[in-house]
């Protein structure tokens, strides 16, 4: 009886550490309140990636561009800003202006935009893309707020596109000062081409850091973008790009990744044309559909009854705290305006 008992108690003990994909968070979304939304008068907001500070308070980071330059203003004028509550659902409220273009002579010259902030190893990793106009040094604000308001069509849009890229800044605390590396992080290569953007990482239980990055799909006529994952041993790389594709079935964009310790298990959330879904891998490196593969419908639930239907619902990011994921953060677009979500996932 005793040798049976013990080996119940070694084999249910065991079991906590074998990989499980069984995480549901469509069953955990709740209805927002408006304290749940931010907007900003004069500001695009977009993106956003949270962490819970040494004062108890949760910090949001995103992206913001002035709405006088138009949606397509991102790729241009985006920058990295700093906003911060005592819950990490909000409401949230401006504190400052965490990272900006760097101007000419920089790879990062021209807009800040999609971030993703994290701790690691008793620093603060800022990880963002930016662009620049390659050998054009003779480009002026008139230049570039003409490239924003004319859009995709610019000829200068066929050179900031392609120059895209992922690079990382490293503070001590949330509040700066930050330190960009002179350098962005990754080249595409495998099983991406053209660009590298809106990284999202996380350490692995290996003690590796897995960064997943956004590109264009090589030898494909039609405009389809592919994630990549690339590893490193620290959080400011170098990263080498890996053979096999997070996704190359499908259109997706906006990943955000992280590793359930409990679960033993990589997730990463991204958004196709007509939902947010969810990935999952044992080892990082070969990833399937999650046992819940579409997590919602590109519509935001309000606690007063009403439904909304954004004409864009991106950038998703799920926030954990205590092993336990505890917002589902979205960006939307409706009319010339833009919000960023951050809807509780209840426990």
């Amino acid at each position: 009886m005793k040798a049976k008992l013990t080996f119940l108690i070694i084999f249910f003990s065991s079991a906590s550490i074998f990989a499980q994909d069984n995480l549901k968070i469509s069953d955990k979304i709740q209805p927002i309140s408006e304290s749940s939304i931010f907007n900003s008068p004069d500001f695009f907001n977009w993106g956003g990636s949270i962490i819970k500070g040494e004062d108890n308070k949760y910090h949001l980071f995103y992206s913001r561009w002035p709405k006088s330059t138009n949606f397509t203003g991102w790729l241009l004028y985006s920058e990295i800003a700093h906003a911060v509550s005592d819950t990490p659902s909000g409401p949230w409220k401006y504190k400052e202006t965490a990272l900006s273009a760097r101007g000419k002579g920089y790879w990062d010259a021209i807009t800040a935009h999609n971030p993703k902030i994290k701790y690691f190893e008793g620093k603060y990793y800022l990880y963002y893309i930016s662009t620049n106009l390659g050998d054009n040094l003779d480009y002026n604000d008139a230049n570039l707020l003409e490239t924003a308001t004319t859009g995709y069509s610019h000829p200068n849009w066929k050179i900031l596109r392609p120059n895209q890229r992922t690079g990382v800044a490293v503070a001590e605390s949330l509040n700066g000062p930050w330190t960009r590396k002179d350098e962005p992080l990754i080249e595409p290569s495998g099983p991406i081409t053209t660009l590298t953007v809106n990284p999202a990482i996380d350490q692995g239980k290996d003690g590796k850091y897995y960064l997943i990055v956004k590109g264009d799909k090589p030898n494909e006529t039609k405009f389809i973008r592919n994630q990549a994952m690339a590893i490193g041993d620290r959080p400011d790389g170098p990263f080498v790009i890996q053979s096999q594709p997070v996704i190359d079935f499908m259109d997706t964009e906006d990943m955000s990744l992280w590793f359930d310790k409990d679960r033993n298990y990589f997730y990463a959330v991204f958004h196709a044309h007509q939902m947010i879904g969810m990935m999952s891998s044992e080892d990082g490196l070969h990833w399937e559909k999650a046992t819940e593969f579409q997590i919602m419908e590109k519509m935001i639930k309000m606690k007063d009854g009403r439904l909304i239907k954004p004409d864009r619902l991106e950038r998703p990011f799920v926030f954990i705290e205590n092993g336990e994921v505890k917002v589902l953060g979205l960006a939307g677009k409706i009319g010339d305006d833009s919000f960023i979500y951050t809807i509780p996932l209840s426990q």
